[in-house]
């Protein structure tokens, strides 16, 4: 399962701290931890998870080399337009604050029926308001896996 941690470069420290924490939660459940590849609430969930023994992979809207948390680094060259690259490659979504390119990966999580989970970011119909990093990664894991099938070796989870 792979959960996209969204939020600004330039963020607050209270939200690097929760993108940090929540990065490093994400790690814990054994899932992997998806976003924008950039600095600030990018790199500090990508920061966490590290810390926590965790994946992490970065779509990044240029060639270039990214935050130094990253383990898998995709380079899109497609600027604002990777946002759905991202969005498309998380089962779930996870806003840390925000500007005008977290609501533009909340607006394609929501078209694309992906649950978003939001804390101190945009008030929008649809976003899950989380009160702290540890309930927004309960909430999200706890959706993806509820949405998914099995994958267990005796359960490959495709039809039959």
């Amino acid at each position: 399962m792979q959960i996209a941690v969204i939020g600004r470069e330039d963020c607050s420290a209270e939200e690097y701290e929760a993108a940090e924490t929540i990065g490093y939660l994400i790690a814990g459940n054994h899932e992997t931890v998806c976003c924008g590849g950039l600095g600030g609430v990018m790199e500090a969930a990508c920061r966490g998870a590290k810390e926590g023994g965790g994946r992490t992979v970065g779509i990044l809207p240029d060639t270039g080399e990214g935050n130094p948390y990253l383990d898998v680094v995709i380079r899109t060259g497609m600027g604002h337009a990777r946002n759905v690259v991202l969005v498309n490659s998380a089962d779930a979504v996870i806003a840390v604050g925000g500007g005008y390119g977290t609501l533009s990966e909340i607006a394609v999580s929501l078209k694309t029926d992906k649950p978003v989970f939001g804390l101190s970011t945009w008030k929008i119909e649809g976003v899950f308001v989380c009160a702290t990093p540890e309930e927004a990664v309960i909430l999200a894991v706890r959706a993806v896996r509820l949405s998914r099938p099995s994958r267990s070796p005796r359960d490959p989870g495709g039809p039959s």
